[in-house]
């Protein structure tokens, strides 16, 4: 019986056990932290055998294939054994994606991908489609082809997801953008980063499709340096196409070789020019699966947005405070600030993953009135803005981040946290970092 050994008892994990059990392999759990309660749980009813608190390696190395988490790094000497010993180590949509014959679309990108993979979701739900949304966002993966298996899947997929495939292969690709993120686990080098993300096209064939940002220009350089086989469709704001989609007199335009729909961007239910992209994205992926124009116009004017993502939490004595949590990279707060038209009061900080902030401060100087970092190490970020912003105050809470915030606030002001940064030296996530933020909001 081939032997199954998953690294990480989370979310993926649990969700390729259950997978792999069902598919007859023997599988092995184990993870060097600890697994979540609910997990156990999971694993004790399926009857599946797991370890926490260390790895077994002489076990480990009798695998015939390895799962391993998105958040364990290549680098771990367990994995560079594994791989030397010629043991694949492959990641979750690689492994579930041998077990359905849906179609598969995946998001990538290193900002927009979730509102990007939310909203496809909606259009194809609206459509009457069957389909699943997995990857980084709600249930597994794997878990879904086992228990339910969609026609279609919509998957937001990492990068440290794709480090891990082989064969995995979307009927449709979709790279939103890439912005340097994540560079700590790329040995600093914003190409190898780059090459990670297009590894979602790398199996695709003439009968696919890849959907890109065509203003991105490290996206069209890759592309000019490394041609793809799958069909090209890309959207932009200044450009216009023969076959893609694109911008004219505030109309989202998409035109295929056999068709065109016009749609206003006054109907756009999401702020801002980013949006106005992700939108685009999920459109086009909405007209290569047949979904009617009414149902796409309808879908894109009722969509609620990601959580934690721009999201309005409450106005108090006319400032607005503003969770958006998941900024979790320096380009995803520049689409913050950008869309913020009052002066701000920034929250901002965590762990530091190579980050350069000086892409901020055209719109730092233009825009805030104040920075209260919060974080474990904020001497990065006082260096950049010390001499820009009159007041900088380090916190180390969130109720004193959110304390400090409402003092300094005046009428017409707007309250930001968009950290730019990871969550993990103070949070159990982004998630966490947000929730907290509208609680300490709502207790003001």
């Amino acid at each position: 019986m081939a032997f199954l050994v998953i690294l990480g008892g989370g979310e993926s994990g649990v969700g390729t056990a259950i997978l792999g059990q069902k598919k007859g392999y023997d599988v092995f759990v184990s993870d060097k932290g600890k697994i979540k309660e609910k997990y156990k749980n999971v694993l004790s009813h399926y009857g599946i055998d797991w370890e926490e608190g260390n790895h077994s390696e002489d076990r480990i190395l009798e695998a015939t294939i390895v799962m391993k988490s998105p958040g364990i790094p290549d680098t771990v000497p367990l994995v560079k054994q594994l791989v030397a010993k010629g043991i694949p180590v492959i990641s979750e949509i690689e492994f579930a994606s041998k077990y359905t014959g849906a179609k598969i679309i995946g998001i990538t990108g290193s900002n927009g991908k979730t509102t990007t993979t939310m909203l496809t979701n909606h259009l194809l739900k609206g459509g009457d489609l069957d389909v699943g949304m997995a990857g980084n966002i709600g249930d597994s993966f794997a878990k879904m082809v086992a228990n339910t298996d969609f026609e279609y899947y919509v998957l937001e997929i990492s990068s440290f997801q794709l480090d891990g495939i082989q064969e995995f292969r979307p009927d449709i690709a979709v790279i939103t953008n890439i912005t340097p993120d994540h560079l700590d686990r790329y040995d600093y080098q914003f190409e190898n980063y780059i090459a990670s993300k297009f590894r979602i096209t790398m199996n695709q064939t003439e009968t696919d499709y890849l959907i890109y940002d065509a203003d991105d220009e490290v996206i069209v350089s890759w592309l000019k340096a490394n041609p793809v086989k799958a069909k090209l469709m890309p959207f932009s704001l200044t450009k216009k196409f023969k076959e893609g989609t694109y911008l004219e007199d505030k109309n989202i335009v998409i035109r295929t070789l056999t068709d065109k729909i016009t749609m206003t961007t006054d109907a756009l239910a999401l702020e801002g020019q980013h949006n106005v992209k992700n939108t685009m994205a999920g459109a086009t992926i909405a007209k290569l699966v047949s979904i009617r124009k009414e149902t796409i116009r309808d879908c894109i004017s009722n969509f609620q947005g990601a959580p934690h993502r721009l999201e309005k939490v409450l106005k108090i004595n006319h400032v607005q405070y503003i969770n958006d949590s998941k900024a979790t990279n320096v380009n995803a707060t520049y689409f913050a600030l950008d869309s913020v038209k009052t002066q701000t009061v920034w929250i901002v900080g965590g762990v530091d993953k190579g980050n350069d902030y000086t892409a901020l401060m055209s719109l730092v100087r233009e825009k805030v009135k104040a920075i209260i970092c919060l974080g474990m190490d904020n001497s990065k970020i006082k260096e950049t803005f010390g001499n820009v912003v009159d007041l900088v105050v380090e916190t180390y809470a969130m109720e004193e981040a959110v304390k400090v915030a409402y003092k300094i606030a005046e009428r017409g002001d707007t309250v930001l946290l968009s950290p730019a940064c990871a969550s993990f030296d103070l949070f159990e996530n982004y998630e966490d970092r947000g929730n907290q933020f509208k609680n300490c909001v709502k207790n003001l």
